[in-house]
């Protein structure tokens, strides 16, 4: 026996099949599925009944092109692999959905142009919002966003125009330097990539400028990427002169870890007894007990809250100035920065 094969592709079940069921007109079912339209409870009933029966659901794609805007929120993303960036899309699509948009995430690598595209496609899918979180958006998308009157946030940067949720890089790279110098360690490093993200750039260039304020230069460690091997390469720059490093601040955790690695297993060097290290983003490896790292804590989803909110008034308020929110965070210390002498 031959199994015939559907070739129509899959079927819809349509407003017109739900009127037809329950015996009531098209605009019937659509007044039953608009909240705060006039439509008599009977008449409701028999629309839900018979919906529920044909398993139908309303196509809000449609009903947004239609109005001119979706329900779709875009998230724009690069460096998908990295911990902390998962985290980050994973927080912020839970609490879109909660709030009843739809996140589409688009990944993409970092330049203007991807980013570019990403946003234009959202744009002809009239999403209600794209949000930005890497990548390097120009004064184009900007202009162009602003000419559709789609909502756009940046986070994790500064641009003219838009909306911002931004990290407080400069007060963490300070209170790394303030606490490596409670300890009496002056000879400092930073470990950092070529990648030269906004966020990156900004810890580098706080935590440069915090130790010279106070008499002191930072040796400068770049690797070519910002995550675990990048750390390790570093680290056999950094670490393997003639004159010793005593304390290094990584602007992200991956770096952390591989430099921790590299220190220890090739170089020999205990930590924190001879080598003190800071990361930033507070990813879940960093509480290994094989790490126990000291890091600056982004909460990822007091990040997403905080951009959820920054949406929620523009949407309210779309003529208002630009919104910037800047959010601290806290240093949480672990095993790897020596302790005072007091033992703290």
């Amino acid at each position: 026996m031959e199994t015939e094969i559907d070739e129509t592709g899959p079927h819809f079940v349509s407003a017109h099949m739900v009127a037809e069921r329950a015996g009531v007109s098209r605009s019937a079912v659509s007044r039953a599925f608009t909240p705060g339209a006039s439509i008599a409870p009977a008449t409701r009933k028999k629309v839900m009944k018979a919906a529920a029966e044909l398993g139908y659901q309303v196509n809000d794609l449609a009903r947004g092109l239609l109005a001119n805007r979706s329900r779709l929120v875009g998230l724009v993303a690069s460096d998908l692999a990295s911990p902390f960036r998962t985290l980050q899309v994973a927080a912020l699509s839970r609490r879109l959905v909660a709030r009843g948009s739809v996140p589409v995430l688009i990944p993409t690598e970092p330049g203007e142009d991807q980013v570019g595209a990403a946003h234009a496609t959202l744009l002809r899918y009239r999403a209600e919002a794209t949000i930005v979180l890497s990548g390097m958006p120009s004064s184009s998308i900007v202009e162009l966003a602003q000419r559709n009157g789609q909502p756009l946030i940046v986070v994790g940067r500064t641009e003219h125009g838009p909306d911002h949720v931004r990290i407080n890089n400069a007060r963490a790279a300070q209170i790394a330097v303030e606490v490596f110098l409670a300890r009496g360690l002056t000879n400092l490093g930073l470990v950092t990539s070529i990648v030269g993200s906004p966020n990156l750039i900004e810890r580098e260039e706080a935590f440069v400028a915090a130790a010279r304020e106070r008499g002191l230069e930072v040796k400068v460690q770049r690797a070519g990427y910002t995550d675990y091997e990048g750390g390790q390469a570093a680290a056999s720059l950094l670490l393997g002169t003639g004159d010793p490093v005593e304390a290094v601040f990584c602007v992200n955790d991956l770096m952390a870890l591989g430099l921790m690695d590299y220190a220890r297993d090739v170089l020999n060097l205990s930590i924190p007894e001879n080598l003190s290290v800071i990361g930033f983003d507070g990813i879940p490896q960093t509480r290994w007990s094989a790490y126990r790292l000291t890091t600056f804590h982004q909460d990822e989803e007091a990040l997403a809250a905080e951009t959820i909110r920054v949406l929620d008034r523009r949407q309210a308020d779309p003529k208002a100035p630009p919104i910037v929110s800047v959010l601290d965070v806290p240093l949480i210390y672990r095993g790897s920065v020596r302790p005072l002498k007091d033992g703290t």
